[in-house]
């Protein structure tokens, strides 16, 4: 794992435009070729066999909690909890009702030893549009002889066909908030709206406030009903609003599922580390922290985005701003960012269809990235 410095393209941002990554300049500079990433190809390998192991476990994890009812220590309301045990079993049987499309997990990796879990961004995750098409498009131009671990595009439409199979709705809905407000969400969800067509669904998108309910179920500002629902938005944010107790009985099939926000919650890095203490790719987490020493870093469990992280290392601090401070948080092994240079780098290495699909790379400056820490792209030999 190398960096390695690059001259951008003259019309890179013309490019990004005609694929709909509009929001590459966000922040100022998101989207950034003036470097890249260089893997060797058993380095990739260690990088998908750790994503499938740490999927795998995740799920374990997942089953753990429902089984032993560690509602508590996740925070799902008590009117929710019937209907996330429901939909982990419908996933395990195959049902549309507990059908998971992607997710995410960000890994600490310098190519030196095994990728570790920092966390799984399993619920709404975004950074798809770039991690699938930008930089393959940006491979094809400039390294047109080397290859990148990016299976993305394809394994989601292939995640939407097999949905497509067994699910009775004819019909997606995508929602997330307006493009005024997330430029990215936006952006993020039209991608995904695009595969899911490309698989053969009709589908239609709009901002999550317009959907009302007609005393039955779920309907759209057409009065349609929405049966089957991909909402990039928080599960947590859905239990706070005002609609969220209609949820459990509105016979709408929700992408991600609810199970899916176990995994999202930072305190399943706690329950991993329970079931598989000693795991290379784990790193250790607790709910409180005595028992790292001088050596950790203090995670809300309902974060996103690296927001309200403190990375503690004896006297020194680093902490990241954030709205996410006012609730619960879980303590885990400290595991630095490698640094390259002038930059931290973390890898986002993406699962669809259940399968390991790619990765792509965020760089910041400091040690802790967010929400506008660039993105870089990455090729191997």
């Amino acid at each position: 794992m190398r960096r390695e410095s690059l001259e951008p393209r003259a019309d890179w941002r013309e490019q990004m435009d005609e694929i709909g990554f509009t929001y590459h300049s966000l922040g100022g500079t998101y989207w950034d070729e003036s470097h890249c990433y260089v893997f060797s190809e058993a380095e990739i390998d260690d990088l998908e066999a750790a994503t499938a192991e740490l999927h795998a476990r995740s799920l374990d994890a997942a089953r753990h909690v429902v089984r032993q009812g560690r509602w508590e220590e996740f925070g799902v309301p008590a009117p929710w909890r019937d209907m996330v045990a429901a939909s982990l079993a419908a996933f395990e049987e195959g049902s549309p009702a507990g059908a998971s499309i992607l997710g995410r997990m960000d890994l600490v990796f310098d190519g030196q030893g095994p990728a570790r879990l920092l966390e799984y961004n399993a619920d709404t995750p975004t950074g798809c549009l770039e991690a699938a098409v930008a930089q393959w498009n940006w491979l094809g131009q400039v390294r047109p002889g080397a290859d990148q671990f990016n299976s993305l595009h394809e394994k989601l439409i292939a995640a939407w066909q097999g949905l497509r199979g067994v699910s009775a709705a004819r019909r997606l809905h995508f929602a997330s908030v307006p493009r005024e407000q997330s430029e990215e969400d936006w952006g993020n969800l039209h991608y995904l709206r695009d595969t899911a067509a490309q698989a053969g669904w009709d589908t239609r998108a709009l901002d999550i406030s317009r959907i009302g309910h007609d005393g039955v179920g779920f309907v759209d500002e057409e009065s349609e009903p929405v049966s089957a629902l991909f909402k990039l938005y928080p599960w947590e944010w859905l239990g706070a609003e005002s609609f969220g107790a209609l949820i459990p009985s509105s016979g709408t099939t929700f992408l991600e599922p609810p199970w899916k926000m176990l995994l999202s919650n930072k305190s399943i890095l706690v329950v991993l580390w329970e079931l598989f203490p000693g795991h290379p790719n784990l790193l250790p987490a607790y709910d409180e922290p005595s028992r790292l020493g001088e050596r950790y870093a203090r995670k809300p469990r309902l974060g996103r985005e690296g927001a309200n992280v403190t990375l503690v290392d004896g006297e020194e601090r680093a902490t990241s701003p954030g709205p996410y401070d006012g609730g619960g948080v879980v303590y885990q092994a400290l595991a630095p960012l490698p640094r390259f240079e002038d930059e931290s780098v973390l890898v986002g290495s993406w699962i669809a269809n259940g399968q390991p699909a790619g990765i792509g790379l965020r760089v910041d400056p400091g040690p802790i990235t967010g929400n506008n820490s660039r993105f870089v792209p990455h090729y191997f030999r």
